[in-house]
């Protein structure tokens, strides 16, 4: 493979994860990547205990805080291992050992119950998508959540199928006090987040924030100092939050890029809208035209419930499912990569993370509308 000559166009990256980074974050990393800021170093070469890299830790931190609107009680958590590696250590540290609740809205839900079952006295369902499979979230009235749980957990974005909480729910007017963990790995930083209705948010980097690697958790003072006696020190809240992310070597180039990623988003504009509802507004504008498109005929295929729809995950089948391949391989010619859909449900999954452009959309809406005219 060659490289990209001046001017040439990228192919647009529709990966669910690792995902498509801005083109500008990419371009300073390469730049900076054998001499930071003429230290002679790489980051990747530095030690994380350096005063170099604590400027860039601290700066990252900082700007992703901002970009947040993070309230001050919030500790700001690096830390590796993955949403996957979160689902056993949120519950070893947040459950006591007592009662968990869950909602299970899809995969990633599903894998996240069954993984604190290892370490919970229960972990009853409170509700559940599975009826209708998974294609819609349960009416809030229809929660059953105990009255002893430690903690409500949730998957603000289904990955794989597609669907999102358009808000968080207010467990309070429930009548539960337990607080909320939410899972946000593919929807961090896309939209504004009521922090007052979340205990704690966990996510990995590589959706929307930065390379694969680094995970960040997101949780109150209050809820520190609970870990179960059996929690690995380097995964207990207390002692990372404690030692500022620097109990055990960081994942460094992972926060180096993470901080270039936040501050990209702080720059962004839509109309007079600035950082992240500026990127939410944008998001909201390319899924919409996305839809659109696939819901113009009975050619393509997305049976959830509009009002749940995902703005980052795009699944969807063809009427047709024997041209799917077909499909796969035409927008493949056309620069549009990494559209097959997740082994488990098949299809196609068109992932619109912060740093898809206008013309990607654009043109995978262009070779929509082309498929259907000639293979339909």
């Amino acid at each position: 493979m060659t490289s990209r000559q001046a001017g040439e166009q990228r192919p647009f990256n529709f990966s669910p994860g690792p995902a498509t980074l801005p083109e500008e974050v990419l371009q300073q990393a390469a730049d900076e990547l054998l001499n930071w800021h003429g230290s002679g170093m790489g980051v990747m070469e530095m030690s994380h205990r350096s005063q170099d890299f604590i400027s860039i830790c601290e700066q990252a931190e900082s700007d992703l805080r901002g970009l947040l609107a993070l309230p001050q009680d919030f500790h700001i958590l690096f830390l590796q291992g993955g949403g996957i590696g979160q689902n056993a250590i949120a519950p070893l540290n947040l459950s006591q050992g007592g009662v968990v609740d869950f909602v299970v809205t899809g995969s990633w839900s599903s894998k996240s119950h069954e993984e604190a079952g290892r370490y919970v006295k229960a972990a009853p369902l409170a509700a559940s998508g599975a009826a209708s499979g998974y294609t819609d979230i349960p009416d809030l009235a229809a929660w059953q959540l105990s009255p002893q749980a430690a903690y409500v957990h949730l998957c603000s974005n289904e990955t794989i199928q597609g669907v999102q909480f358009p808000e968080f729910p207010d467990l309070a007017a429930l009548g539960s006090t337990a607080p909320l963990v939410v899972d946000c790995s593919s929807d961090i930083a896309s939209r504004p987040m009521d922090w007052q209705r979340v205990g704690m948010a966990f996510a990995g980097a590589q959706k929307n924030l930065g390379p694969a690697g680094l995970t960040l958790v997101l949780i109150r003072e209050e809820l520190l100092g609970r870990a179960l006696p059996i929690c690995p020190s380097a995964f207990n809240y207390e002692l990372v939050a404690r030692s500022q992310s620097m109990y055990n070597t960081p994942p460094t180039w992972g926060i180096y890029l993470l901080g270039l990623t936040a501050r990209w988003m702080l720059r962004q504009r839509e109309g007079q809208q600035t950082g992240l509802a500026a990127l939410a507004a944008r998001n909201e504008r390319q899924a919409a035209k996305l839809y659109a498109a696939i819901d113009a005929s009975d050619f393509y295929i997305n049976r959830v419930n509009p009002a749940v729809r995902s703005r980052m995950n795009v699944p969807f089948t063809l009427a047709d499912e024997s041209l799917t391949r077909r499909f796969l391989d035409g927008a493949e010619q056309r620069g549009l990569l990494q559209l097959q859909g997740h082994s488990s449900v098949g299809g196609m999954r068109a992932s619109l993370y912060n740093a898809m452009t206008d013309e990607g959309v654009d043109a995978l809406v262009a070779y929509l509308q082309d498929f259907e005219r000639y293979a339909g």
